[in-house]
């Protein structure tokens, strides 16, 4: 999974270019649900093996408090805060492991739960997403549910359009996108 958030970093393309320190976007988008998210985990397998995962929770603000407890401490411990001036990706995703960026009021107001959906290149555009999430769904069975997607991926918001997410709110690089029938 960390190296599938690896491979789907960079607006749903390859990272790896971008990176000294491979395991960092994992260690936001994969690890911490997988340590703490009980159950909210499915995987897509392909004749080459892992191809994808979906990961979430139901309450995103809840799951934010038990990272602030447990998953970001020894990850501040082991990433020092880079120098202000430093701009690699490293450093923004350093950045976000001491000061990760919360989701908006109004998007945890009316979409408490959240996931992430990351499939590699090899299994997009063959409706794999769209019945790993339902799978996601049906397991997890959230309510209403919200994403982020980097506003420089037309690609990942159309998938979450045509899935039937609608536009939220807009911050930063983000745009973010709710379904309300995801129970």
């Amino acid at each position: 999974m960390y190296a599938i958030s690896l491979a789907t970093g960079d607006r749903g393309g390859d990272a790896a270019p971008l990176y000294q320190d491979p395991d960092l976007i994992g260690h936001i988008y994969a690890g911490p649900y997988l340590a703490l998210a009980t159950g909210g985990c499915r995987v897509l397998v392909d004749a080459e093996g892992v191809a994808g995962f979906a990961v979430g929770v139901s309450d995103s603000v809840a799951f934010a408090d038990l990272l602030a407890r447990h998953w970001w401490p020894a990850l501040r411990a082991r990433y020092p805060m880079p120098d202000p001036d430093e701009t690699t990706a490293d450093a923004r995703r350093i950045r976000m492991i001491h000061d990760p960026e919360r989701t908006p009021a109004e998007v945890t107001g009316s979409h408490p739960a959240h996931l992430h959906l990351n499939l590699l290149p090899r299994a997009q555009g063959r409706g794999l997403g769209h019945a790993l999430l339902a799978d996601w769904i049906a397991a997890q069975r959230p309510g209403p549910l919200h994403v982020g997607v980097n506003r420089e991926n037309p690609r990942a918001i159309r998938f979450w359009r045509r899935a039937g997410f609608a536009d939220l709110t807009e911050r930063g690089r983000t745009l973010w996108l709710g379904r309300n029938d995801a129970a």
